[in-house]
């Protein structure tokens, strides 16, 4: 299910996202009996499923990947790339697998879909997670959007339940303003940075803010990051702390960002 993306990546492009993964959900990861990951969409070259096996196993040694694509030649392609936990499936957003996964990596992939398909993916991808127990949240699903080598980047992260999160994440040496990352976020969101929409508020006070933590840029660009996301916290729902906002990341609850209608 789904149609054909035009499949370009590049090595590390997907860095920021599998790294934020594997600090936030390392532990489910590791709880699991058979932790499998999906990284869905992979595209023309399987760079990033090979790099997902690596920073997942720093966090949660068993962890296994599934590399799926829905145009056959490309996972033919990738096969000779496979490995002890890492194969590669022929598949979409269906799941080819026995089992539900307890993360599935949807980077890019919904870009060319239009706004009003987003729902149905995510409500189809989330009923393939591992569900939640009395000591597990579940699986996650972490669908977002990044520029070509991965300087900024923006994804939402949806468990079972549907979603719970919004991320922004940059490097900080080449950012001018936090409003930058417009151009990258999902989907679900892009065409809702207009005035009246809660994730163009937010990116308006993220600037203010910014704006107003220039005296720290003498500091150098994380510590006047660090201080901007700490004055967003007096207004907005920020659900993460200093450790990933030094990493130039920011995390918001969705509920705050979520389209008006």
């Amino acid at each position: 299910m789904g149609t054909v993306t035009r499949g370009t990546t590049n090595p590390n492009r997907l860095r920021r996202m599998d790294r934020w993964i594997a600090a936030t959900h390392g532990a489910e990861l590791r709880r699991a009996a058979d932790p499998v990951a999906v990284d869905l969409g992979y595209g023309a070259a399987p760079w990033t499923a090979v790099e997902l096996l690596h920073r997942l196993r720093t966090a949660a040694p068993r962890a296994r990947v599934v590399g799926v694509e829905i145009e056959p030649a490309r996972v033919a392609a990738a096969r000779p790339y496979e490995r002890d936990g890492l194969v590669f499936r022929h598949g979409g957003f269906e799941i080819p697998l026995s089992g539900r996964p307890h993360l599935v990596r949807a980077a890019n992939v919904l870009r060319q879909y239009d706004e009003a398909e987003v729902a149905d993916v995510w409500r189809r991808l989330c009923s393939r997670l591992a569900p939640a127990t009395g000591t597990s949240r579940g699986g996650l699903l972490v669908e977002g959007t990044c520029d070509e080598i991965g300087r900024r980047h923006v994804w939402v992260a949806l468990g079972p339940e549907g979603p719970r999160t919004v991320t922004f994440a940059t490097r900080l040496g080449s950012l001018e303003r936090p409003s930058d990352l417009a151009e990258r976020l999902p989907k679900a969101l892009i065409h809702r940075n207009v005035p009246g929409e809660p994730v163009h508020a937010f990116l308006r006070d993220f600037d203010r803010a910014w704006a107003a933590a220039a005296p720290y840029a003498s500091y150098g660009a994380r510590q006047r990051w660090i201080r901007a996301v700490r004055d967003l916290t007096a207004d907005w729902p920020v659900t993460d702390g200093p450790a990933r906002w030094r990493q130039g990341e920011v995390t918001v609850t969705w509920g705050a960002l979520a389209p008006r209608s």
